[in-house]
């Protein structure tokens, strides 16, 4: 058995080309340096220099420019005069002083750009602090106009409720009112039509007794009778129509009815109609309805265009005359 255990098949491989990854990350630092030194490069340079110039609030004269060693004039020379024995009493002439020196002007100091930095930074910091001071005094407004919009839509909503919900009272009222009316009409309506229904009954009535009394009369005609009960006439009989008189008569009238509905059946109306001697009509009355109104009028309405009837053929006209009329007749 070998000492050494077999290398198991299953097991990774050692991991190998360790010198090429070292240089891969060499070239990769060394990259990183010399772009590190570009970047630093470009700064090494002096600011430029910013030039100022500062005025005084009131203008003042400037003072004469000292002049320097090299422009100052040579003092003239001294006249020649001849030598002369001095006084013996004279002084001593004293010594002459020498004109002071006029220093060199100070040279200008050159502006310090961090004051220019800082100047410009407080600059830019108060046009920003300006910048959000009007935005935010544009977004005040802004809000305010947009409340001001909401209270006013607020405003109209409540107003347009109001008056939606006074036109829905209104016209509830007014449908109410409607109702009320239509309830006095249909009550009135009702009332009319049972009067009218009464009235109608005692004409019905009326002319029901009337009838019989004109059949009772007719009969009493016709079975030779001298008349009524109680009559004081001498003659045989009263003067009755002769048999063709009503149809002469119903010829008559019947053309001057205007009837357009077509009845399922033939209902008969009967109307009494009083004459003149002349044969004129002096009124017309409804004895026996048909049961339907239109043609009780159109049969009333046909009589008084009628106005004339025909004499009987004995030239003599009845005082009163009952006709009946048929649609279908």
């Amino acid at each position: 058995m070998s000492a050494t255990a077999p290398r198991d098949v299953f097991m990774p491989r050692p991991p190998g080309g360790l010198g090429r990854g070292l240089v891969l990350a060499l070239g990769v630092h060394g990259l990183l340096v010399v772009g590190l030194a570009a970047s630093v490069n470009w700064r090494t340079s002096d600011p430029a220099a910013l030039q100022a110039e500062l005025w005084a609030a009131v203008p003042q004269a400037a003072a004469p420019r000292a002049a320097s060693p090299e422009e100052r004039p040579a003092p003239p020379p001294a006249p020649e005069t001849p030598p002369a024995t001095p006084p013996p009493t004279s002084l001593p002439a004293p010594p002459r002083a020498a004109p002071p020196e006029r220093s060199a002007p100070a040279p200008t100091p050159l502006p310090d750009p961090q004051i220019a930095f800082e100047k410009e930074r407080v600059k830019k910091e108060a046009a920003r602090k300006q910048a959000q001071a009007e935005r935010d005094k544009a977004a005040a407004e802004e809000k305010a106009a947009a409340a001001e919009r909401t209270a006013k839509a607020e405003k109209a909503a409540r107003a347009e409720a109001e008056l939606a919900e006074t036109k829905r009272k209104e016209k509830l009222a007014q449908e109410q009112a409607r109702q009320k009316e239509a309830a006095a009409r249909a009550e009135q309506a009702a009332k009319a039509e049972k009067a009218e229904k009464a009235a109608e009954r005692a004409e019905a009535q009326r002319n029901a007794e009337a009838r019989e009394a004109a059949i009772k009369r007719m009969t009493a005609q016709a079975g030779g009778s001298s008349g009524e009960p109680g009559s004081a006439g001498t003659a045989a009989q009263n003067a009755a129509p002769s048999a063709g008189y009503t149809g002469r008569v119903i010829a008559r009238i019947k053309p001057n009815i205007v009837f357009v509905d077509d009845l399922a059946t033939n209902p008969a109306a009967e109307v009494q109609v009083r004459l003149a001697p002349d044969g004129r009509i002096l009124s017309q009355k409804l004895i026996k309805s048909s049961g339907v109104r239109e043609w009780d009028q159109a049969v009333q309405r046909a009589v008084e265009r009628t106005e004339v009837l025909p004499r009987d053929t004995d030239g003599r006209v009845p005082s009163s005359i009952f006709i009946t009329f048929r649609p279908r007749e």
